[in-house]
């Protein structure tokens, strides 16, 4: 057996095809193209704006997270074609021949010419406030206009830092110097990304968010009843009070203290009543009026879950403006509450399959780019599946599935004047589901 690298064009992305066609059915990497400033001298661009985003957003959601791995990946014909290279082989290139696409460092400098605006070096500039705003638009594009409730699903999490960049601070929660970002989803869709450092609370700048999508979200879904939905980091009185302000509502965890506590005992005992008749294992829940001794300016309706885990009681609580004539206890809780599960999988899948905890720029505004970009592919992918894998196997696939399953195909390339003629491995376990993916991606085009 003899095995070396002289195959020649041959591709293990062949299901960037699909990623391709997802992104001309919607439009993603043309509108994200009109986020960034371009400066450069137009006789000496070999690479627009959109081709330099599309081969980063592509390979983003194709799993190669570091630049360097474009020092290879340039030379990938398909990569090119789905990045919009008329000439994928790189043949009619003078300076860099055979190599179609842009390198790292080209890449590089997209991303961190914000933090070198002096740079001669450094003019194709992103704007995070443009890209921040365009994603809000895309994201809402996505919504049902006949919607009747729409939660929306902010947190916060941490970017574990491993240098010196800049406004690095060490959070004693999580233990090491890292950023804390927060992220706002409606379902899996990312609405709102914004780095922040890790010296505030987990609540900061939400409502300016919030402000921005509840008027992005009641313009495309005028009848839909609007939940804000967190953890106990965001009970704060700001955040519920700007909702009672506005006409929306919120479901909110709430630590618990002594006071809470009395009030959910009766309940308490009563569960654990019934835990030693069952089995050990049982929940009730309550419901009472509560205002904190100075920081709450009003009473507001808490929902208690007294939870009894075998010898360990689990007590929780969250604070909620929805009336108890809609919703009862126990909906709230378990139903509305419990939901932002899915939430923190999104975040998962985020920062762990689409390298949004990537974030080794020396410029914080640099890590910023770095993050929405991250946005961006997770949103590429999301449309992929709601749209292409609508009633296949994959329909509910995370990033990572789809792409082990879907775009890792081996793919055999032949350009000629005329044509790219993409040869798929017969072997493909998924062949069915890629031929309908495609379908339905093209027919969505059409009929949008």
């Amino acid at each position: 057996m003899v095995a070396d690298f002289s195959g020649g064009h041959l591709s293990s992305d062949g299901g960037a095809l699909l990623l391709r066609q997802a992104d001309q059915s919607i439009g993603l990497s043309r509108r994200m193209a009109g986020c960034f400033r371009d400066e450069r001298d137009p006789r000496f661009v070999e690479h627009s704006v959109e081709e330099l985003v599309r081969q980063r957003l592509m390979a983003l959601a194709l799993g190669y997270g570091d630049l360097n791995d474009h020092a290879d990946l340039r030379r990938d014909p398909l990569l090119a074609v789905a990045a919009g290279k008329t000439d994928p082989l790189g043949a009619q290139r003078v300076s860099d021949p055979g190599r179609a696409l842009a390198a790292p460092a080209t890449l590089q400098r997209m991303e961190t010419a914000i933090d070198h605006k002096a740079s001669r070096y450094h003019r194709l500039i992103a704007e995070p406030a443009l890209l921040r705003a365009q994603l809000l638009r895309e994201a809402v594009r996505t919504l049902d206009p006949k919607a009747r409730r729409v939660i929306i699903d902010p947190d916060a999490t941490d970017a574990r830092l491993h240098g010196l960049q800049e406004g690095r601070f060490f959070h004693g929660y999580y233990g090491d110097y890292c950023y804390l970002p927060l992220l706002i989803y409606i379902g899996d869709v990312p609405v709102w990304v914004e780095l922040r450092t890790a010296d505030g609370g987990a609540a900061r700048g939400v409502v300016t968010a919030l402000e921005a999508i509840v008027a992005a979200v009641r313009q495309r879904c005028p009848h839909a009843q609007i939940i804000v939905r967190g953890d106990s980091g965001f009970a704060q009185e700001e955040l519920m009070a700007w909702c009672e302000a506005h006409r929306v509502d919120f479901v909110l965890g709430l630590a618990r203290n002594a006071r809470l506590l009395e009030s959910l005992g009766p309940t308490l005992a009563r569960a654990r009543e019934r835990a030693a008749l069952c089995g050990g294992r049982t929940r009730q829940f309550t419901e009472f009026s509560y205002r904190t001794l100075d920081s709450w300016s009003r009473e507001r309706r808490v929902v208690g879950k007294a939870e009894i885990l075998g010898d360990k009681d689990n007590p929780r609580f969250v604070v909620t403006s929805l009336a108890a004539a809609a919703e009862s206890a126990d909906v709230v809780y378990e139903q509305i509450y419990c939901g932002r599960g899915d939430m923190e999988n999104a975040i998962k899948e985020h920062q762990l399959e689409l390298f949004g905890e990537r974030l080794s720029c020396a410029g914080f505004a640099s890590n910023e780019v770095r993050l929405l970009l991250a946005s961006f592919a997770q949103l590429l992918l999301e449309r992929l599946r709601v749209i292409g894998l609508q009633g296949t196997a994959l329909a509910r696939a995370t990033a990572g599935t789809i792409r082990v399953q879907l775009l890792k195909i081996a793919a055999q390339v032949t350009v000629s004047v005329r044509r790219v003629y993409v040869r798929f491995a017969t072997s493909f376990a998924r062949q069915e589901i890629f031929a309908q993916a495609h379908a339905q991606l093209l027919g969505w085009a059409d009929s949008s």
